[in-house]
């Protein structure tokens, strides 16, 4: 059972390296005047595990203009969160714990439940870009819900 159990983690963790070593090849585009306004999310992949039935790998490429952020949110509640800084700087709070930046290499992670409060650029004069990786359901299609103003 135990070695099942790790069959599946590894799987996942050879996944999600495999995906970011695909995303973080991407070339920088350009950013139109409405990415320098905010953020841009775009899906970039989205692949049913065929060892775990049930859940997914989807990855998501946010990308922040200058002073760009994210309303605060959550994510669907079987989501796991693995994100990874690609270009620039990221501000970010999860939950009650503090505000921490991470740079271009470093990553965070959120687990099911967790309250995203800031997720910006912590720069307002360069670009920055992430790619936040979900271990998700399936049939999950909403992946972000935004707080309620």
């Amino acid at each position: 059972m135990l070695t099942r159990f790790f069959h599946r983690v590894a799987f996942m963790t050879l996944s999600i390296f495999l995906a970011l070593s695909i995303v973080a090849t991407l070339p920088i585009f350009a950013a139109s005047a409405n990415d320098l306004l905010g953020e841009k999310v775009t899906l970039v992949f989205d692949h049913a595990l065929p060892n775990v039935p049930g859940k997914s790998v989807k990855g998501l490429l946010v990308k922040y203009g200058p002073g760009g952020s994210t309303p605060a949110h959550t994510h669907a509640a079987s989501a796991f969160v693995y994100a990874t800084v690609l270009e620039g700087a990221i501000r970010s709070k999860v939950n009650d714990n503090p505000e921490q930046v991470y740079h271009a290499g470093e990553n965070f992670f959120e687990v099911p439940g967790d309250h995203h409060r800031v997720s910006a650029n912590a720069s307002d004069t360069e670009p920055a870009r992430l790619l936040a990786v979900f271990v998700v359901d399936t049939n999950e299609q909403n992946l972000v819900t935004n707080d309620k103003e």
